[in-house]
C-alpha cells in the first residue's frame, strides 16, 4: 500500500493568497488526487478559507479540501462573530493568532537588524507606515487568565466540533487555553509547531498537553529549512507515540517543494528511523481522519 494513501496534510499555504505561493488550490487538489491522498487544509493568515474549500471539493470530489480560519487582525482577532460565521460555513479548523500573536511579534521584531524576516513581516511594516494599526494579540489577561473573548470562541469551537490549533502563541497562553478548552468541551486540539524554535515544547510539556487530549503537530518545513535537526523531531515523535502526533508540512512557499512531496519525504525519513509503516500511517492518515470526524 502507498504510505500516503488517504493521508491529510492539515497545514498547507496555497493560493490565492496575499503572500506568494507555489501552487493554487486547484493545482494542489489535482496533486492530492494524483497522489491518492485524502485531502488538505487550506491555511491563510488573513482570511477564512471555508468557501474556497467548498469550491475545491465541488471541482475535485476526490480531494477533501478543509476550510480553516486564523484569528489574526484581518478577521478581528479573537472575534467570536468571525468564528461563529466560520462554523456556519463549514470551517473545520480554527488557528489562534500567527503573525499577530504578541509572542510571535516579540521574536520576529526583536531589534536584530540582520535577522531574516518572514514574508508576512513586510506586510506589517507597510501597514504601520500607512498608519493602519494592527496591534499584537494575547489570548490571556495580565494575570494569566483566558480572556472573555477567547472563552466565547472556545465555546463556539465546541458547539461546531471544530479543531483548535494553538498556532504561534506562547507556552503560558497555550497551557491556559488548552486547559480552558478542555473545560469548555473542545474535543479536538492541535499543538501547532511542537518542535519549532519559537514554540518549542519539551517532551514533558507535550505529555502534559496530551493529557488534555491534544495532538502534537510536526511539520516538514521546520527541519527542512534548518530550524531544527530532524533527529530532535523524530525523538519527540517516538517519545509521544503515534497516537498523539500528526505530521503536516507547512508548505506552499514559492521556493519549496510541493506539500505532497514534503509529506512523502517526511514519511520516508520516519520509516528510515525505524518507525513502522502502521505507525507512520497513524500519524499521516488516521489521526487526521479522527480530527475531521471521518
Amino acid at each position: 500500500m502507498d504510505i500516503l494513501k488517504g493521508a491529510y496534510d492539515l497545514h498547507v499555504h496555497s493560493a490565492p493568497d496575499v503572500l506568494p505561493r507555489l501552487m493554487d488550490d486547484l493545482e494542489m487538489a489535482q496533486r492530492i488526487v494524483d497522489r491518492g491522498m485524502g485531502g488538505y487544509a487550506i491555511k491563510s493568515h488573513y482570511f477564512c478559507t471555508a468557501e474556497r474549500a467548498e469550491l475545491v471539493r465541488s471541482v475535485y470530489p476526490g480531494c477533501d479540501a478543509v476550510g480553516t480560519i486564523t484569528l489574526n487582525r484581518s478577521v478581528g482577532g479573537i472575534n467570536p462573530s468571525a468564528v461563529e460565521m466560520a462554523g456556519r460555513a463549514g470551517t473545520k479548523l480554527v488557528w489562534l493568532p500567527t503573525s499577530d500573536s504578541a509572542h510571535e511579534r516579540a521574536h520576529v521584531f526583536d531589534g536584530n537588524p540582520n535577522k531574516k524576516l518572514p514574508y508576512w513581516a513586510q506586510i506589517l511594516i507597510d501597514m504601520e507606515k500607512e498608519g493602519i494599526a494592527a496591534p499584537p494579540i494575547s489570548v490571556v489577561t495580565e494575570n494569566g487568565a483566558v480572556t472573555e473573548e477567547m472563552v466565547t470562541v472556545l465555546e463556539i469551537i465546541a458547539k461546531y466540533d471544530m479543531i483548535l490549533a494553538t498556532s504561534h502563541i506562547s507556552h503560558q497562553e497555550t497551557f491556559a487555553v488548552v486547559k480552558e478548552a478542555h473545560k469548555r468541551g473542545v474535543k479536538k486540539i492541535i499543538i501547532t509547531h511542537a518542535d519549532f524554535p519559537t514554540t518549542f515544547y519539551t517532551v514533558e510539556e507535550q505529555r502534559e498537553l496530551a493529557g488534555y487530549g491534544a495532538l502534537m503537530e510536526h511539520c516538514y518545513t521546520t527541519w527542512a529549512t534548518g530550524k531544527i535537526d530532524i533527529e530532535t523531531s523524530i525523538a519527540q515523535i517516538k517519545a509521544l507515540g503515534p497516537e498523539r502526533v500528526i505530521i503536516a508540512t507547512d508548505l506552499g512557499q514559492a521556493t519549496s517543494v510541493y506539500p505532497d512531496e514534503g509529506m512523502a519525504i517526511y514519511a520516508q525519513k520516519l520509516l528510515d528511523s525505524g518507525i513502522s509503516e502502521d505507525d507512520v500511517r497513524q500519524m499521516f492518515v488516521h489521526n487526521q481522519r479522527m480530527l475531521l470526524g471521518k
